[in-house]
């Protein structure tokens, strides 16, 4: 099974071989070599000690992560899988058991330590994890696990915007895990419409979770040991209100452009190659987004989801500014407080509806392909911005959360849980 490798990798690959090569004079097989024997000539190609802030130094190691890689395919069938967390922007997954490895932060440690053969260590605790797997005794073939099975778990590919009140935010982030692993344990039991196997997972998850934290310290204090737990347990105090999640690229395609869209009732002649694609019967929709100019100006620097410029961004507490990973995002608002106040969903339907009848009259009966696509789009990209319209409007702070596609998916379980933390409690008494 052939293993494909990020484009950037492999150009690194390349140009660190070569070099190295010509300064041993010799061919330097980085995937057979041993590790010591390759440090020596990298040190030479470094120039010193390893330095992770130096362009050059990341080229050398994102060439070593990849001849890891290689080897660590090579024995074990490891693969590539899209990972926007990574500094590589991919990570490694093994077939035969859940084991996510950053081949780069791996060979910056072994750089930084100057022992790249504490790579050897890290194979050998892969394999012997891939062994208690395989012969762990549990009966049956071990399922086999893919790259998209990785994606769904790890990948933060997802988005969802949130209203976070500060207080109660703030409040929760403070507290000692001990106390808040209470809390959470009676609102999961208190969630009445969570099934009884989900309470149990839950109460797993988060519960056991925060009991490993120190306990009588603020969780916010320990947020670079369990940066997802501290994210999640102040969504789970201080969400107020939240729009569903989306793949980050829907966001940007899609609900971002109809929003500052707005809903026009003039439209640009077609040509050329945009001409061509309404005659091939590309759907309506698609060309709006793409030649309709915007009715509201969007951000002149791109920013976050092209809505949020990178001057506005912000941490939600101070203490995030600890862990280099943020999924929560705090946001300024300006660029999309107006488009927001003046987005009508039936308005914007029939803006797109008058563009698909110019475009008939300048193409004819043409039959369209993907209208059922298009339409599931359509609502999706509706229903996220009437849900981000009741966020910003809430008057709490808002965010930008990104969540892996299992996250998003456990989402309503999560706000349930939710629900039950801020009902209150009726205490019947005779």
């Amino acid at each position: 099974m052939t293993m494909p490798t990020p484009p950037q990798l492999d150009a690194a690959f390349a140009q660190v071989s070569a070099a190295l090569d010509q300064l041993e004079g010799r061919k330097v097989d980085l995937l057979k070599e041993p590790w010591d024997t390759i440090e020596k000539a990298a040190i030479k190609l470094l120039g010193g000690a390893f330095n992770v802030q130096q362009p050059e130094h990341q080229v050398v190691a994102l060439a070593l992560a990849t001849a890891f890689a290689r080897r660590l395919h090579a024995d074990h069938q490891a693969f590539w899988f899209p990972s926007r967390e990574a500094a590589e922007g991919a990570s490694l997954g093994f077939p035969e058991a859940l084991i996510m490895l950053s081949p780069f932060g791996a060979v910056v440690d072994a750089l930084s330590s100057a022992r790249l053969a504490r790579l050897d260590d890290v194979q050998k605790d892969i394999r012997t994890s891939l062994a208690q797997v395989k012969f762990g005794g549990g009966g049956g073939a071990p399922q086999r696990i893919g790259p998209e099975d990785y994606m769904r778990l790890f990948d933060p590919g997802f988005v969802q915007l949130v209203a976070l009140d500060p207080v109660k935010a703030g409040q929760t982030w403070t507290t000692p895990p001990d106390r808040l692993a209470g809390e959470v344990r009676d609102a999961i039991n208190r969630a009445q419409k969570l099934p009884p196997e989900l309470k149990k997972q839950m109460e797993g998850q988060l519960v056991t979770a925060l009991q490993r934290l120190e306990p009588g310290k603020p969780l916010i204090a320990q947020v670079a040991r369990a940066p997802r737990v501290c994210e999640v347990v102040g969504l789970l105090f201080g969400t107020t209100t939240a729009t569903g999640s989306a793949p980050e690229e829907f966001w940007t395609d899609v609900v971002m452009p109809f929003l500052f869209l707005g809903a026009p009732e003039k439209f640009p002649e077609l040509e050329g190659q945009e001409l061509e694609a309404a005659k091939q019967g590309i759907d309506p929709m698609l060309l709006f987004l793409d030649v309709v100019p915007y009715q509201h100006q969007s951000p002149e620097e791109e920013g976050l989801l092209n809505a949020f410029p990178g001057s506005s961004l912000g941490l939600p507490h101070e203490g995030f500014g600890a862990i280099q990973n943020l999924r929560l995002v705090k946001v300024g608002l300006d660029a999309v407080k107006e488009p927001l106040a003046k987005f009508d969903e039936q308005k914007t339907r029939a803006s797109l509806a008058l563009f698909a009848q110019a475009v008939k009259k300048q193409t004819g009966e043409v039959p369209l392909q993907g209208q059922e696509e298009a339409r599931q789009m359509l609502d999706a990209a509706m229903v996220l911005l009437n849900d981000m319209k009741r966020v910003v409007e809430s008057g709490k702070d808002v965010c930008v959360r990104r969540l892996t596609e299992a996250e998003a998916a456990s989402d309503p379980a999560l706000s349930l849980v939710r629900q039950a933390l801020t009902a209150p409690r009726i205490i019947l008494t005779s």
